[in-house]
């Protein structure tokens, strides 16, 4: 529902910071390696987002990297990993060495940080092999925004990121977002 937010950031209360846009100030959680690259107070920030509805709140997380809010999104699919956990994970080690720990199933990474232990990270593990590899995103921020909203589209309905990378790179590249959805789904669909 909201994918980014561009702003000026106007609060700084780790996880939470928030960010004005035109007057509306948004509330967001974000992990420490996002808070830690954040301009200072009164900068302009632009963040990829991942809204979370619950029953009794409806909860914004902030991202600098689409690496970063694909990475959380995949752990809180996991059984038992929850947001906060999710964002724990995302501060206490990179993408890169997050994507290792999974590729390799070395759990010893994962128990490093507080509140995984050892039966968690070993469902993490199992519940991400081969599905979870962030070396196809190194190029992420230099993909058009197109390919990028098509990609998340995608994602978002669904399919697995595997699935998706390859359909958006079946698309001819001077394609609309929504021309681009429509063709990806019909693929998908054959």
């Amino acid at each position: 529902m909201i994918g980014r937010i561009t702003g000026i950031l106007i609060e700084k209360l780790p996880p939470h910071i928030c960010v004005d846009i035109n007057g509306v100030g948004y509330d967001l959680e974000v992990p420490m390696s996002t808070l830690y690259d954040l301009p200072d107070l009164g900068g302009k920030v632009s963040l990829f987002t991942h809204l979370a509805i619950r029953e009794d709140a409806h909860i914004l997380y902030g991202f600098l990297t689409a690496e970063e809010r694909i990475a959380f999104r995949s752990l809180i699919k996991v059984s038992g990993i929850g947001a906060r956990t999710a964002l724990a994970i995302l501060s206490g080690m990179s993408n890169q060495t997050l994507s290792q720990a999974i590729q390799q199933q070395d759990a010893s990474l994962l128990v490093k940080i507080p509140g995984i232990g050892a039966k968690t990270a070993a469902r993490l593990l199992l519940e991400l092999k081969g599905k979870f590899d962030l070396s196809s995103h190194t190029t992420e921020n230099q993909q058009p925004s197109v390919q990028s909203d098509i990609l998340n589209a995608l994602m978002a309905l669904g399919y697995s990121e595997k699935e998706s990378r390859h359909a958006v790179k079946q698309l001819p590249a001077d394609i609309s977002v929504s021309d681009g959805i429509r063709l990806a789904l019909q693929q998908f669909a054959k």
